[in-house]
Formats: C-alpha cells, structure tokens, sequence
C-alpha cells in the first residue's frame, strides 16, 4: 500500500487526509500546531453566490465548496462526527438602498441557475430583516439566502482529523520537515524520526515558504493579519440567526453559544499574533451602528489568524514543479473554510490519480514561485 503524508491539519490538510484516508490510504498528518492558524480563527461564512468578485476561477471553487458541505457533513456524522460546527442558517445581505439590493438578489437568482443548493433568495423589507436578527437598528433591508451557512473552523478541522483517524490515519504533532534525494521529495521527518512516502502533500498556509526552503524554493505566501471578536447575548438563543454581511468589510455569525463579530484585514503585520486595541476598535466600530444589540454582548475572547495569499488573490493546487513526490495547495485567503473541504477532496483525487473535477491550469503552482 502506497503511504502519503500531509504536513499542515488546517482546512485543506484536515480534509485531504479525510478524503484519503476514506478511500483506504495510508494516511499520516504531520502539524505543528501553530498559533494563529487561519482555521482556527477563522469567520466561517459559507454564501459565495453574492460575492461580486469576478474572478471566474475562484467562484467555480467558492461555489463548489459550499456544495459540498452538506454532503461531506452526513459523511462526517455517518463516521459519528456529529460536531462539526457547520449549519444551514442563512444569510442577510444588508444595505439601506434597495435598488443595490435588487441587483444583488437578480446576481444570486442567475447565480442559482447551475447552483440549486443558493435555495431561495428573497427581499426583506426592514420588519423583516430585524425579526430574523433583533440585534439591528432599524433601517436595514436585506437580500436573504437560505442556502446560506456557517461553520466553526475549530470543530470542522477536530471532525476531520478524528474521522481520518477512524479510517486508519495518523496524526502526529510536531515540526515536519521535508525530506527529499535530489529533485524527489521521499518522506518527512519530525523530531529524530523520518517517515517516508510515496507522496508527500504540503498544506501549510502562511507558513510554507518556510516548509519549502530546503528545497531551495521560494514561495510567494503573504500572511494576512485578521483579527476577530466572539461576545455572548445574555438570555438569547442565537443558534439559529442566520450570518449577517453588513454594507461593510465586517461579517457578523451567530453560534449557539457566541457570536463573532469581524473580521480586520491586515496585510503589513507579518506573523504579529497580538490582539490590538486599533484591530478591536475597527471592528466595533463599524457593526456597533448597524447592530446596537451587540453592545450588551458579553465579551468571551478573541482571536487572530494569518490568511495565506498568494500572488493574484487566486488558490494554488498542483504538483511543486522540478520535484517528484510533493503536491501542495495554497492561497485560500479568506475564502478558506468555503473553499478548503473541496480542494481537499481534489488534491485526494490528484495523489490518487483519479479523474478531477477542476483545471490545475487555472490554479498554477508556478505562479506562486519566486526567484531565489
């Protein structure tokens, strides 16, 4: 039996292994656990169909992935991974002007032509729109989804793992390094220990640059700093609010027992870890307006994750070129719990060598390469 290893257990490592090792690999993840893990911080707001970004390539992934999760979530619970953070809430599209909102509803109404699972989109008049959120000032439409989700990163990553452990795999916590014989990449080794394989898959977000060294490669991921906030309302039940997108750069996703408010975009912090009151204050200040509710939140935690960009804002999938024995994925951005599960399955199907669903030629490694 073939062995493949995964260094990184983010979104795409978790759910690589998953799908791999469902399909009876030999299976080993390899993770550091590193603070600030994109994942593990990340707003899991699952509606990619009113996005007006007009990258072609990275809807067809967005609208796959959100896809694909309610049939990778029945897989999880048939594993009995029944906690994996994710649920069909909906999603409100705010603004106060409805002609925006009537364009934004006829893009998901074409949108949900070659895409069903979007459901029904509707307006809300502003009566509406507050009965299904009570935290809003009044004033507010909305254009609502309810093919619209939301997952927890956290839960979502800890169902995968446990589900690839239940099919055979292993996981192991500690520094992977890359082992390779000239231009072949043939194992990992963590500690004193190496392990070989047959194909090694590289899926270690912001910090692959540092994964690829060795190799005498320099990889082009840029860390995005963002930083977000999770408050309690006293005496709600929020697990069924549906996730709101304000007319700003800010999201709001109610949980069962949490709401996350954020989150900060921060593209010159390099790996700064710290909660910052200029972050926190970005944050509130532009929901606090739209949503005055929210300042009788109990406040719980925050958290910070470093986003992987690459050069184009586009995701890279494929082979490391000049080398055997090494696939990658990289550059998720923010898009990376919408687009994770699905890139996962397909860089399983690529070690595999079975047919797939995307065109690595839009998604070129290459691209990602710098000049040493």
């Amino acid at each position: 039996m073939k062995k493949y290893i995964i260094v990184g257990a983010g979104i795409v490592g978790a759910s690589t292994a998953y799908y791999l090792a469902k399909n009876g690999a030999d299976v080993i993840v390899v993770d550091r656990v590193d603070k600030g893990q994109a994942t593990d911080a990340a707003a899991g707001m699952i509606c990619p169909w009113i996005s007006q970004r007009r990258n072609k390539a990275w809807y067809r992934l967005a609208k796959a992935g959100a896809k694909i999760y309610p049939e990778l979530v029945k897989e999880l619970a048939e594993d009995g991974e029944k906690d994996t953070g994710y649920s069909q809430v909906g999603t409100i599209r705010l603004h106060k002007d409805e002609e925006k909102l009537i364009k934004m509803r006829d893009r998901a109404i074409k949108r949900r032509e070659d895409a069903t699972e979007i459901g029904n989109v509707t307006l809300l008049n502003e009566t509406e729109t507050k009965a299904m959120f009570p935290l809003l000032t009044d004033g507010y439409q909305a254009v609502h989804v309810s093919g619209g989700a939301r997952v927890d990163g956290r839960a979502m990553r800890s169902a995968l793992l446990r589900g690839a452990e239940k099919h055979g795999a292993t996981v192991i916590r500690g520094n992977g390094e890359l082992v390779h014989d000239e231009f072949r990449v043939t194992g990992v080794k963590v500690g004193t220990d190496v392990y070989k394989a047959d194909m090694v898959i590289a899926a270690t977000g912001a910090w692959m640059n540092e994964l690829l060294k060795p190799l005498n490669i320099a990889f082009d991921v840029v860390p995005q700093k963002g930083q977000i906030l999770h408050v309690q309302i006293p005496g709600s039940d929020t697990s069924k609010w549906p996730v709101v997108m304000p007319p700003t750069s800010q999201l709001i996703l109610a949980f069962d027992q949490r709401i996350l408010i954020g989150s900060t975009h921060e593209d010159d912090q390099g790996f700064d870890g710290r909660t910052t009151a200029g972050g926190l204050h970005e944050i509130l200040s532009s929901v606090m307006d739209i949503a005055p509710g929210l300042r009788n939140g109990t406040f719980l935690e925050t958290r910070v994750g470093f986003r992987p960009f690459t050069p184009g804002y586009l995701p890279v999938v494929g082979k490391l070129p000049g080398y055997e024995g090494l696939l990658l994925a990289n550059g998720l951005g923010s898009s990376g719990l919408t687009t994770g599960p699905y890139i996962g399955q397909q860089l399983a199907k690529l070690t595999l060598g079975e047919e797939l669903e995307i065109h690595l030629e839009d998604y070129p490694v290459a691209g990602a390469l710098k000049e040493n």
